[in-house]
């Protein structure tokens, strides 16, 4: 189920949909589609996920890690291919699915920082014809981003990747990681006050979980589970919201166009603004202004 770099038809080996023209950082998801055919892959720096988006079953023939496993690939169904593992498929019929690639120093990182886990005892283990509900879920989350092509959403990647990695630590790691620590009651006031001051004074700009994080010296992971605890919403969230407040007082009391009321709040496009405006509001800005 990895994009066949061998396929005949080279016009066949282009993604449907790919990040990597939307300047996601240290993950690139692709969806693609193929006829019947066979191809052979190896990454060095990257984990790969394969998710099948097939709507009928298409039958494999797989080998990776010195293993060859065949099986019929239905909607849902998943396989890992840890990096630097070659891996050859061959398949009988129109195969469509998503592929997640999570760079290597990425896992590395979350291993550390979240986990608890020294670098060099990190291993993921290869899996064949699976299935995750959770990934699966955060699949078709990275799925609907890539076809609305939210540029302005990096905190909402970032917040997906991190959750990616840790699920498969936990569940695909060789080795049973530390529970991560836990700290009750979310980030004390003081750092909680910081990154919203922060996020107030950048609300026009792209905000990325990592500069939240850099403010108070802690990992992603760990900065957004806090977060959460202390507000109860993720950062993403909370920004979101806080955009759309700010494009309600603009909306009201001023004059400028909604274009230009987009991009003072940072989303990208009128569009964009007005999607997100009347998911958290139930209406669009034009009708709110005219309320």
């Amino acid at each position: 189920m990895n994009a066949p770099t061998s396929h005949p038809l080279e016009t066949n080996c282009l993604p449907l949909w790919s990040s990597q023209a939307q300047g996601w950082e240290n993950i690139v998801v692709e969806q693609f589609q193929h006829p019947s055919g066979e191809g052979r892959t190896q990454y060095s720096d990257e984990h790969t996920i394969c998710l099948s988006l097939a709507p009928r079953p298409v039958r494999f023939l797989q080998v990776k890690g010195g293993k060859t496993h065949t099986s019929l690939y239905g909607k849902g169904d998943i396989s890992i291919t840890p990096a630097k593992m070659s891996f050859f498929a061959r398949w009988d019929g129109e195969d469509r699915y998503l592929q997640i690639r999570i760079a290597s120093s990425f896992i590395q990182s979350v291993a550390r920082e979240a986990l608890e886990m020294h670098p060099d005892q990190l291993e993921l283990l290869p899996e064949f014809r699976t299935r995750d509900p959770q990934i699966e879920a955060i699949g078709m989350l990275f799925l609907a981003e890539l076809q609305q092509q939210n540029s302005g959403s990096r905190l909402y990647i970032e917040s997906l990747s991190n959750v990616l990695a840790v699920h498969l630590l936990r569940q695909y790691g060789a080795t049973n990681p530390r529970r991560f620590a836990i700290y009750p009651g979310g980030l004390p006031e003081r750092q909680l006050l910081q990154v919203l001051e922060y996020i107030h004074e950048h609300l026009n700009q792209d905000i990325k979980l990592a500069d939240l994080a850099a403010l108070l010296e802690m990992s992603q992971f760990h900065f957004s589970h806090q977060f959460k605890q202390a507000i109860g919403t993720t950062p993403y969230q909370y920004l979101l919201q806080q955009r759309i407040e700010q494009a309600k007082r603009l909306l009201k009391q001023t004059d400028q166009s909604i274009m230009e009321i987009a991009f003072m709040c940072g989303f990208n496009s009128h569009s964009h603004l007005s999607k997100q405006f009347r998911q958290l509001t139930g209406m669009t800005p034009k009708a709110y202004r005219a309320n």
